[in-house]
This record gives C-alpha cells, structure tokens and sequence, in this order.
C-alpha cells in the first residue's frame, strides 16, 4: 500500500465564514488554524498548502474568559536600552485596529516558516459584519456548536 501526497496545485479550496462574537478567541483561533492548514482534511500533507480560505467577521466582539481584558499584557521590545513596551488586551481592543487581535492569536499558533506566511495570506479578518467576499460563496461554520466551551457563556 503506497500512500499518496497531494500537491497545493490539485488541492480544491472552498471558502469558510466565521463570525466571531461572542467566540473565545483562543479556541477559535485553533479551529480556524486547522482549517487554514488543511488538518480537517483527509489528504492532509505537511509540507503542502492544502487548506480553505477563512473569512472572519465581528472581530472586535470576540469574548476572552477570566480577566485577561485586565490583566493579559503584550509585550515588545524596541532594540535599545530600557526599551521594552507593553500594552494590555483592553488597549488593543479599543484600537482602531482591533482585528489584528484575532489575526495575531492564528498566526502565533502556526509555526514559523514560509509555508505558514503564505497559508496566513488566505485568512481575511474584518471589524464589522460586512466583507467583500460575497462572490465566492463562503460556507458558514457555527464554532459555538462544535463545543459548548467555544462561546462566552452569560451569566445571570
């Protein structure tokens, strides 16, 4: 029995929509990582670009649990002495920017190396809930469904 390994050429790609309020955003930054990557598919090949395109919408909404909004802080530095800066999630929420957030957590769960720059090409990440992608037809994924941990629970 030999086994077969497809090439990024014979791969054909679908187009998903996830639409992330109220998603934890570590649990659906792993599921979207997976479908980037193409690990859902039974042909998956390592060293291959064998994934869908992702569309994410309500980027700004996502939900984190505990008190990472407070407490969670990033960290950089800028090469010099004393030069190290930080900013809180809160910060970077209210950022004009805010989807880098979700596009940042994907990225850091991929590993590093021209084959996952190029796979992150194919995630679309948008604030609202508009994107231009209509055309292609994307499926929608319900992530909230696939474990009731996914969602931000409201207590009452």
């Amino acid at each position: 029995m030999s086994t077969s390994f497809i090439k990024s050429s014979d791969v054909n790609r679908k187009w998903i929509l996830v639409d992330a309020e109220g998603l934890v955003l570590g649990r659906m930054a792993v599921v979207i990582a997976n479908i980037l990557r193409g690990k859902n598919k039974p042909y998956f090949t390592p060293n291959a670009d064998c994934g869908d395109n992702v569309v994410v919408i309500n980027a700004d909404k996502v939900a984190l649990t505990g008190k990472k909004l407070e407490d969670k802080k990033y960290y950089w530095h800028s090469g010099y002495p004393g030069g190290i800066k930080s900013r809180s999630m809160k910060q970077l929420m209210s950022e004009p920017r805010s989807d880098r957030m979700v596009r940042n957590a994907v990225r850091r769960m991929m590993s590093k190396g021209a084959l996952s720059r190029a796979i992150l090409s194919k995630l679309k990440v948008y604030k609202g809930a508009e994107h231009p992608h209509g055309a292609q037809n994307p499926e929608i994924l319900d992530i909230s469904k696939l474990n009731r941990k996914n969602s931000r629970r409201v207590r009452q």
